[in-house]
């Protein structure tokens, strides 16, 4: 048995230590925010933080969370009471499918969170990992530019 504290609260899960973080947040938690996309840490559908750093939940195992607090999509906010970064992205219209959203959300968060003024180059270094395949990456960058501060 393995104690997790995600998105605040204490959780107890039942899983291999080698299950990926993923399947444990969607299959034993019921959070399916993080979506698996390539199961490669490749593409970022997958995006949650641990300890507010980003990391690609499809090939983090369980046994290396730790004690280290897990943060999904679920933890920023909800459509009824949205963070400032969720709703800069529904300003800018910056999903189109959506598949690749909560990962974008969550690794544009660990940005904000270490550096609440990043410049255009800091955001694009940093959204790097993250696809999206549907091409909206401009309406993002949009958005973390909102959600950090005016718009140039």
């Amino acid at each position: 048995m393995t104690i997790l504290s995600v998105n605040g609260k204490s959780r107890q899960v039942t899983a291999s230590p080698d299950t990926p973080l993923l399947y444990v947040l969607r299959d034993d938690l019921g959070l399916n925010g993080a979506k698996y996309g390539c199961g490669l840490g490749q593409c970022g559908a997958c995006t949650v933080q641990l300890d507010r750093m980003a990391v690609f939940s499809c090939v983090t195992p369980l046994a290396a969370v730790g004690t280290r607090a897990v943060r999904t999509v679920e933890g920023l906010g909800s459509a009824e009471a949205m963070s400032p970064l969720q709703r800069a992205f529904a300003e800018e219209q910056a999903a189109q499918c959506g598949y690749c959203i909560a990962g974008m959300l969550m690794r544009a968060q660990a940005l904000l969170d270490a550096n609440p003024s990043p410049s255009d180059a800091q955001i694009r270094q940093h959204m790097q990992p993250n696809l999206c395949r549907c091409g909206t990456h401009i309406r993002i960058l949009r958005a973390i530019r909102r959600a950090a501060g005016p718009l140039a």
